[in-house]
């Protein structure tokens, strides 16, 4: 069994109308609850919790802090390569985009490391296009044991992997993997990914199993928002959240909110989310998952998050660069998306801690534990 089965049990239709005939009623009966079952985030992510939402972030804003402290984690996205062996027309990493491509050399890798590490980051998260031959397991066997030795925490966002190698890459240092179903609504999955693996929905949809039995310790997922009914997608990823936690609980568990971000050749949201549907959402999540990390990127401007990271995001990226080189060195490179959020780490910092928050730059130590 996986989540593909789970998911095929599902009807998109049928949940939108549900979701969108949610009553205040129902909403009150959800905040009334201790903690949330799906039906009842399914209630607060209604059009009906709208007049809701100051209780939703007052609840949420508790919970964070009860389980997180008053802290916030903070990394920063190395891109490896732009190569991509896929069509998909919301990013610029395209493979019909004509753009330059690139691939970071070991002396220009180290040149990355050495420029992150200065910014002050000890966690980081390596990202490449989807190009399994040219960047997949004998490229990251190569680069990871080299990034693992300058950071306590290196997680990964690349194409989705077999089980036996997300062990591997753990053996290596692995401490986290991030794979983003983008749709979980297949005929919108197949009319936004054109050519490649990547449309392979039911082995994209399956990659989080896989973690779970290499027992990858931190696994993320969420969806791109805009392309879809913007609600339904986030019961898909709150019920897919909650399949995972009950049969890989060994594993913790993020979810991100990429929203539709503009790219070259990108394409416009059909479910546009403005900001107070976004604030609505990861409330909601919030209080679906007190446990559950959060995590609010640079896709997302310098005044929401300023707005929201106390009420429940826990991890923030910052000075992020999404193209190959963007650290060291100017780089002409094609970005994967634009940043709307362009504070230099150390000016996101402060933010953190006008908030009344510790920014925390590493996340752990491993002469803590014993090893």
């Amino acid at each position: 069994m996986s989540f593909y089965d789970l998911w095929q049990q599902q009807q998109w239709d049928h949940l939108a109308l549900s979701i969108h005939a949610t009553s205040e009623q129902a909403v009150r009966q959800a905040l009334a609850r201790p903690r949330l079952d799906w039906q009842g985030f399914m209630a607060l992510i209604s059009p009906a919790a709208t007049p809701f939402l100051e209780q939703m972030a007052t609840r949420a804003q508790a919970l964070t802090r009860q389980r997180f402290g008053n802290t916030m984690g903070l990394y920063v996205p190395l891109y490896l390569s732009n190569l991509c062996a896929n069509e998909c027309d919301y990013c610029g990493f395209a493979m019909s985009n004509r753009i330059k491509r690139h691939t970071l050399t070991d002396d220009e890798l180290d040149r990355e490391v050495d420029a992150i590490k200065a910014l002050g980051f000890d966690a980081i998260l390596l990202v490449t296009g989807e190009h399994e031959t040219k960047v997949g397991m004998a490229y990251f066997r190569r680069v990871l044991p080299r990034i693992k030795a300058r950071f306590s925490t290196v997680m990964m966002e690349v194409q989705p992997l077999e089980s036996q190698h997300y062990a591997e890459l753990r053996a290596l240092g692995l401490d986290a993997v991030m794979v983003y179903q983008e749709s979980y609504h297949r005929p919108t999955y197949g009319q936004h990914h054109l050519r490649g693996n990547k449309q392979d929905f039911r082995f994209r949809l399956e990659t989080p199993d896989r973690l779970g039995q290499a027992g990858v310790d931190k696994i993320g997922i969420g969806a791109l928002y805009g392309l879809a009914d913007w609600r339904v997608e986030a019961a898909m990823v709150a019920l897919h959240l909650d399949y995972l936690q009950r049969r890989y609980w060994r594993s913790r568990y993020s979810v991100s909110f990429p929203r539709l971000r503009p790219c070259t050749g990108g394409v416009e949201p059909v479910s546009p989310v403005g900001e107070r549907e976004l604030l609505q959402l990861i409330c909601a999540l919030r209080l679906f998952g007190p446990e559950l990390e959060l995590s609010l990127s640079t896709r997302e401007s310098a005044s929401f998050r300023d707005n929201v990271m106390t009420l429940g995001p826990t991890t923030m990226s910052a000075g992020s660069s999404t193209r190959p080189g963007g650290y060291a060195d100017a780089s002409e490179d094609l970005a994967q998306f634009s940043i709307d959020d362009a504070r230099s780490p150390e000016r996101v910092a402060s933010a953190i801690e006008a908030a009344g928050l510790t920014p925390v730059w590493k996340d752990w130590d491993r002469a803590l534990t014993g090893h």
